[in-house]
């Protein structure tokens, strides 16, 4: 795998200003649905809705929780955070990179356009980061039988009272699954339409 091409643009015909355009509105969909609530839980005993709020980085927890659980229960490793932060940080960077970007890279026959293959790492990544966020809750979950979706009943492991959870996903969940479609889909379409590996 070697460079062929070095270079930054910012021209291009209608046809890749839209694409840019669109580009621009996947990753405002993604920023968005990252600082939205993607899963919550309501404890039936504690006042309140949002119980436990689950985003990208981890789950919040309300003081009530915090103070009545063992926080493994429901907390993530310490190096979750800052690694998830990070992998946002860089998604971010290689979608702005992608804007401009004029370089292509040869696997084998094909020149790959390194814009293209970038938006197309992001949205496979985010679609990931999805199905994992949903599997690790599920799994977290059917460790202390209990539904990750939907009504649950069961024994608190710290004071053995019985108590009752209603969880469901949030509108963020589903607005990052859309920016992972999103993103993928426009790299696909980024490929075919401009055919940047004819050039």
């Amino acid at each position: 795998m070697a460079h062929t091409e070095a270079a930054f643009t910012v021209g291009g015909g209608a046809g890749t200003w839209i694409l840019r355009l669109l580009l621009v509105a996947a990753a405002a969909l993604m920023v968005y649905s990252w600082f939205q609530p993607w899963w919550i839980g309501d404890i039936a005993t504690i006042r309140g809705t949002d119980d436990l709020v689950l985003h990208p980085w981890g789950i919040d927890a309300v003081g009530p929780v915090r103070m009545a659980s063992d926080p493994a229960l429901y907390e993530m490793p310490g190096f979750f955070k800052p690694f998830v932060w990070t992998y946002f940080g860089v998604a971010m960077l290689a979608l702005l990179a992608s804007l401009f970007v004029n370089m292509k890279f040869k696997l084998g026959p094909v020149r790959l356009p390194l814009a293209t293959t970038l938006i197309l790492l992001v949205g496979l990544s985010y679609l990931i980061t999805v199905g994992l966020a949903y599997f690790i809750g599920d799994m977290r979950a059917s460790g202390l039988d209990m539904n990750f979706i939907g009504r649950s009943d069961y024994t608190d492991p710290t004071s053995h009272r019985k108590v009752r959870m209603d969880s469901a996903l949030q509108d963020g969940y589903w607005y990052a699954l859309y920016a992972g479609v999103a993103l993928f889909s426009l790299a696909i379409i980024r490929f075919l339409f401009l055919r940047e590996w004819r050039k």
